[in-house]
């Protein structure tokens, strides 16, 4: 019997740059491999591929994907096991704790013909260049799309009734956190979705899979989602309930979801690009522009409304091009590192850290 698999983000590329969570999500494991080499090394072929084997053997899976590309992960957890690997490689570097005991190096590196890769040395800082440039043009129009957004929000809190919002927000709070337990909460950061090469991608119906209760946020930007599940996680890890809180990938000082395993909830912004409907029992839906805004409100700014969102949105098509190029040019910095690969080099490195991952499968189960 297969387990369990989760997907989600612990990287983005957002309107603040690339935002790494990757640090609350490896917290406490006893055994964390990082990967480095370049791209097209077989990063993430051996991370699928040791996750594959764990979860046909029965362990739930968490894999870590990867917002650059759509293909890859940036990493694959164990947590039955407590063991992790990740892509140690720029931007996503991961700073060791307790180098050797606990974090140990997988350099794929071993497997290059470095020779090969040095005849093609000026192509390849030409393209890496390029990539980078790619990255920072579409941080720079995520983030003027941000503020384009700014101003959509503004009408919205103008018309905000504060005191329905919180009252609303006291209501959820009762209802979810009436009973407290004696533990400290563990609290995983994590991305529902990304921005990707291929647009908007998210995860909510895997991560939402077998819950028993799931809260449907409907409203419009600057409407109190955002502020509604930051007090919800707060009370919630203040219960002492393990709390998964999901950042927005566009702009990760706000969040789109949390997610109470113990409890059997996850309450998340039901609006686009990760816009869902009820579809089975347990589902309910919040509408915050009903209950918190002055009526009207949407008539009334029309016009502004109409004009300000096209403007968002060309911005994030135009951001979204930026980082298709970069993962085009991405794939023709693979071909000089896959060219020179030893891939049976590979293979053996993959057979050493799945060997390393059986050994400390078996001290567990003694």
């Amino acid at each position: 019997m297969t387990g369990k698999i989760l997907n989600y983000y612990a990287g983005g590329n957002t309107a603040r740059g690339f935002y790494n969570l990757f640090e609350s999500n490896l917290k406490g494991l006893d055994r964390l491999f990082i990967l480095k080499g370049g791209p097209g090394t077989g990063k993430s072929t051996l991370m699928k591929a040791i996750g594959k084997k764990w979860n046909d053997e029965g362990y739930d899976v968490e894999y870590i994907h990867c917002g650059s590309d759509n293909g890859s992960i940036d990493g694959v957890i164990l947590r039955e096991l407590s063991v992790g690997i990740v892509d140690g490689t720029s931007p996503h570097v991961i700073e060791p704790k307790a180098p050797g005991a606990i974090e140990e190096y997988v350099n794929l590196g071993e497997a290059w013909n470095s020779k090969k890769l040095a005849q093609s040395k000026s192509e390849i800082l030409k393209l890496s260049e390029a990539i980078s440039a790619d990255f920072q043009t579409a941080y720079d129009t995520f983030h003027k799309a941000l503020l384009v957004h700014d101003e959509w929000e503004k009408i919205y809190i103008e018309n905000m009734d504060y005191d329905k919002a919180n009252k609303l927000t006291d209501e959820l709070m009762h209802l979810f956190f009436s009973k407290k337990v004696n533990k400290e909460a563990k609290v995983y950061h994590r991305f529902l979705g990304a921005a990707t090469p291929k647009g908007a991608v998210d995860f909510v119906p895997n991560l939402t899979e077998g819950l028993k209760k799931r809260y449907f946020i409907k409203g419009r930007p600057g409407s109190g989602k955002s502020t509604l599940l930051k007090k919800l996680a707060a009370n919630a890890e203040a219960s002492g309930f393990d709390v998964e809180i999901y950042h927005c990938g566009f702009d990760p000082n706000s969040l789109d979801m949390i997610i109470v395993r113990e409890l059997g909830f996850a309450i998340f912004d039901s609006t686009a690009p990760h816009e869902y409907f009820p579809e089975r029992p347990g589902d309910s839906i919040i509408d915050m522009y009903e209950k918190t805004i002055t009526p009207g409100t949407d008539e009334k700014y029309f016009d502004d409304l109409k004009e300000i969102s096209g403007r968002y949105s060309e911005k994030m098509k135009e951001a979204i091009s930026y980082l298709a190029n970069a993962k085009r040019k991405h794939d023709e910095l693979e071909k000089y590192y896959i060219s020179a690969m030893d891939f049976s080099k590979l293979d053996q490195i993959q057979l050493k850290v799945d060997q390393e991952i059986e050994r400390l499968a078996m001290t567990r189960q003694k």
